[in-house]
């Protein structure tokens, strides 16, 4: 049987997909992808060894009535391109991680009757998932509180596809000196740059045993690390980490944005954290997604306009000494894990697929 993988643009749509292609492929079964030329797919597909077919389609959202009316053509143009190409591939499912890209293949999907499955990664689903909610044959979702947008009977706690290797750290044990981890992603974040940088001098006054270990991006790095040598403090600043799981083993504390790639991993590795959610984001998604992890005491959120250096400082002070509730901090981040997110949702499309084939037989 032949799958298609819907949904691009980021990493966060992409990776979790290759994940779930990956047990498919294991499985004995075939994998197709699409996306457009400009997302992360068209260097990561390829990259992973499956096919990816090219459509040309933009969003919809905070665009001007020109630009709409251009992404709204494009959307039927190529719904009704896929809706040809459905005859030349006769795809047993559509495995949809939502998004822009995700919508002309599930439109089309879902007009021949071919099963649609959507894993949702975060806690309020975007767009195109919301519209097809009711329409989808399964919908499998990362946050409890996600159930709600689809139909009970067709929702399922999968969790979002997490490398092994989070799941495997074994658990840090205490030491005077802590650890911080901070990233915003691979471009940085100006905002998580700026306030470690004025946190820095608080550090140095203070003597707390504190070492940082800083993901700036590349447009800040050189002048981070410049500063950042001449305060004598432990740590290191870097444009990027090849090996996050390793730097997560390493950390007491992680501060980060709070996409749903980023919290899964926090989860798996059963790491404490302050989720500073950037305050663009599509439906504000990364704040419903804080905001689950701390009602859970899993982290402290802080909005993006309130995260200071005189904040930074504050919350890492507080749980240098607070060792008890790092350790709750940790041991609830935990309980929202869910391993074997990727293998589950493959037997879920296999499954959806044979059963659709054998009532068309």
């Amino acid at each position: 049987m032949l799958f298609l993988m819907a949904g691009g643009g980021t990493g966060g749509h992409v990776i979790p997909a290759l994940a779930v292609a990956r047990e498919i492929v294991r499985a004995g079964h075939e994998v197709l992808f699409v996306g457009t030329e400009r997302g992360v797919e068209a260097r990561l597909v390829p990259a992973a060894g499956f096919r990816l077919e090219l459509i040309r389609v933009g969003g919809l959202k905070n665009l001007g009535i020109g630009t709409r009316i251009g992404s709204l053509w494009q959307l039927v143009s190529e719904t009704l391109g896929q809706f040809k190409n459905f005859a030349a591939w006769k795809p047993a499912a559509i495995f949809s991680m939502g998004g822009y890209v995700a919508g002309p293949p599930v439109l089309a999907a879902l007009m021949k009757r071919v099963p649609v499955v959507v894993m949702e990664p975060n806690a309020v689903p975007g767009v195109t998932n919301r519209w097809i909610a009711r329409r989808v044959r399964r919908a499998l979702v990362a946050f409890e509180e996600t159930r709600r947008f689809f139909p009970a009977n067709r929702t399922e706690l999968t969790g979002l596809p997490v490398r092994e290797e989070f799941f495997a750290l074994p658990a840090k044990q205490p030491e005077r000196e802590f650890t911080v981890l901070i990233t915003g992603g691979s471009q940085g974040s100006q905002t998580l740059n700026n306030a470690a940088r004025r946190s820095w001098p608080m550090f140095q006054k203070t003597g707390i045993p504190v070492r940082l270990i800083h993901q700036t991006g590349l447009a800040m790095r050189d002048e981070l690390a410049t500063d950042f040598a001449q305060t004598g403090l432990a740590g290191q600043v870097s444009a990027f980490i090849t090996d996050m799981p390793t730097a997560f083993a390493q950390a007491d504390l992680i501060v980060c944005r709070a996409g749903a790639g980023a919290v899964s991993e926090i989860a798996a590795a059963g790491k404490a954290s302050v989720l500073i959610p950037f305050p663009f984001a599509a439906d504000d998604h990364q704040l419903k997604n804080a905001e689950a992890f701390e009602r859970a005491g899993a982290a402290t959120l802080s909005l993006d306009k309130h995260w200071t250096g005189e904040r930074f400082f504050e919350i890492v002070n507080s749980l240098y000494h607070d060792r008890p509730r790092l350790e709750s901090m940790r041991e609830n981040a935990r309980k929202l894990a869910h391993p074997g997110a990727a293998r589950r949702a493959a037997e879920i499309l296999i499954d959806i697929a044979s059963s659709a084939r054998n009532n068309t037989n």
